[in-house]
């Protein structure tokens, strides 16, 4: 069997297919019996205390979480609360795990955003049925959020997703003081490369050019998303300028090595602009729309200045 203790030892390991369970429980025995029930269906992860659950979900998601009402430190309530705070772990169904058959304490359980309760003694039956229904519920939840913020040509997030999360991550980085980066990308002389090469062509290349993006813009609470046409925009929480420009930079210098064709630009294949914007301690005045417009700015300043370049503040571009 695991050793249940480490987290940092479970985040080396690779996601499968199986789908994850975090068990978050203090005592060794309650996480020896659920992971006896669960080990031949699922990927089982275990923390034993409200700080090692909310690092483990930092770094990866779980599909769900089973967690033990009463611990010390940070207890179940408090950890669902933080847990629904955060945009990148809001969706996760928490099942909660008690000893107590109080009314009362479910009350308050769902008020904080649980899903489900299960009591101890565990019957593994019931488990696993309450489980199964809380994942098929996920799924077809993920499923028509993916068709609501998925952009049908690209495959990366759409407008609509990118407004969401960047409002999301705007609170979450005020609240926290971490800094926060936002990317605008425009395809260069786009519309010349439509007329040339015609519409579908045109398509083929957009897909390219988000595939490239999405595969260089890889933490997963980072969100790549098509802005418009053919604008994309990258956000990036917990980045500060000089992280943000670095991987601007790997964007342009993927996009050019794919080296697609462009018969009427003036390098002869497909390059991109980049504006970068950071904020690293917001001030009363500053908003979303600052940080959208200060990318725009220095999007529109790589175009004059030439295109297929990244600019950021005059003394960091």
């Amino acid at each position: 069997m695991h050793d249940f203790h480490y987290v940092s030892d479970q985040l080396s390991g690779t996601t499968e297919s199986a789908p994850l369970l975090l068990v978050v429980d203090d005592q060794p025995s309650n996480i020896q019996t659920l992971y006896a029930i669960f080990q031949d269906s699922y990927e089982v992860c275990m923390a034993v205390n409200g700080i090692e659950a909310l690092a483990f979900c930092a770094l990866r998601r779980p599909d769900l979480i089973l967690l033990d009402v009463v611990m010390p430190g940070i207890g179940g309530y408090a950890l669902c609360e933080a847990l629904k705070q955060d945009s990148r772990n809001c969706d996760i169904p928490i099942i909660f795990v008690t000893g107590n058959a109080d009314p009362l304490d479910e009350v308050q359980g769902f008020e904080v955003g649980g899903a489900d309760f299960i009591t101890k003694p565990f019957h593994a039956t019931v488990v696993r049925a309450r489980v199964q229904t809380q994942l098929t519920i996920k799924r077809q939840a993920d499923l028509l959020r993916l068709l609501a913020l998925v952009d049908g040509l690209t495959g990366v997030a759409n407008r609509r997703q990118f407004d969401h999360v960047l409002d999301a991550e705007w609170r979450r980085c005020g609240r926290s003081g971490q800094p926060l980066s936002l990317l605008m990308i425009d395809v260069d002389h786009f519309k010349k490369y439509n007329d040339h090469y015609g519409h579908q062509q045109g398509d083929v290349c957009l897909r390219a050019i988000a595939g490239v993006i999405k595969a260089t813009v890889r933490r997963p609470h980072d969100l790549t998303a098509r802005y418009g046409g053919e604008e994309f925009a990258c956000i990036l929480p917990d980045t500060g300028r000089h992280g943000a420009l670095t991987k601007a930079r790997e964007i342009e210098q993927a996009i050019r090595k794919l080296a697609l064709a462009h018969a009427d630009a003036p390098e002869g294949i497909i390059t991109v602009s980049i504006g970068v914007a950071s904020v690293s301690r917001q001030d009363p005045g500053d908003s979303v729309a600052s940080l959208v417009s200060a990318a725009d700015a220095h999007l529109y300043r790589a175009k004059r200045e030439g295109r297929g370049r990244v600019c950021c503040l005059p003394d960091q571009s």
